[in-house]
């Protein structure tokens, strides 16, 4: 059998294993959706009036549904580090070394599972949006497919960041704890607010943090709002997570290994 061959049979391998633990235990998930799924319930129907600037409450929804997509993403991830952690913190990874199977197999099976996982999220979170009001009538085809790629490459973005996390972390716990960030960075996007309603001092920091282009852009192509430069910039920030995540997830999983 092949070098590429043993790689894809064992990634399949552990991507299974990954979706089985999943669905065997899934309160953590459902943990981690319901932050989103609360956030834009109360930000809809409590604060939704006052945040829509006399627009109403159809037209909040509308602006809110894209960052809220995004922040899913962001808590689905915190899972995968907490599951990265545990297989390094219970001796799973050492007996997996014993075996004759194809090293970064382990990561590629987390990466993938996750990324499922967020996509699976976001329509969750999506249908909801759509039954207290969110419509996108004016997007074309194309751009629900661009939709959903930037959703994607979003997901592979962080899922590869979380896992950095998970090997850096002693613990589950820890784990949990160190990808805080990636819940609270949408708290200081575009995601609830516009960014001009910001303190001046405060918008360059909203601004070029990885989550505002990326819910611009998403806002862009669902509702037809103006992107400008934002989809350049979240597919670069997509794209340097990604290889930073890899580079930092790999180097420390050969490094746990020796």
């Amino acid at each position: 059998m092949s070098s590429l061959s043993l790689a894809v049979r064992d990634s399949s391998t552990m991507l299974r294993r990954n979706l089985l633990h999943a669905r065997r235990y899934p309160s953590l998930t459902l943990n981690l959706l319901l932050t989103p799924v609360m956030l834009l319930l109360l930000f809809v129907y409590i604060f939704g009036n006052a945040m829509s600037g006399g627009a109403g409450r159809s037209a909040y929804i509308a602006y809110l549904v894209p960052g809220i997509l995004l922040m899913t993403v962001g808590s689905t991830v915190i899972g995968t580090a907490v599951s990265v952690s545990t297989d390094m913190s219970e001796g799973i990874i050492a007996r997996f070394r014993t075996m004759a199977i194809h090293r970064g197999s382990i990561l590629i099976g987390h990466v993938i599972g996750s990324v499922l996982q967020s996509v699976m999220s976001v329509v969750l979170v999506g249908a909801v949006g759509v039954a207290i009001g969110f419509r996108s009538t004016d997007a074309t085809v194309l751009e629900w497919l661009a939709a959903f790629a930037l959703i994607v490459l979003f997901a592979l973005a962080l899922t590869w960041i979380a896992v950095g996390m998970g090997l850096s972390s002693p613990n589950a716990e820890a784990a949990s704890n160190n990808a805080m960030p990636l819940i609270l960075l949408p708290l200081l996007s575009s995601a609830f607010v516009p960014l001009h309603s910001m303190p001046g001092w405060f918008q360059p920091i909203a601004r070029y943090q990885p989550f505002t282009p990326a819910i611009e852009t998403l806002r862009g192509l669902l509702l037809g709002t103006e992107i400008g430069n934002n989809g350049w910039l979240a597919v670069a920030w997509c794209l340097g997570l990604a290889v930073l995540g890899y580079f930092w997830s790999t180097a420390k999983f050969d490094n746990d290994q020796k």
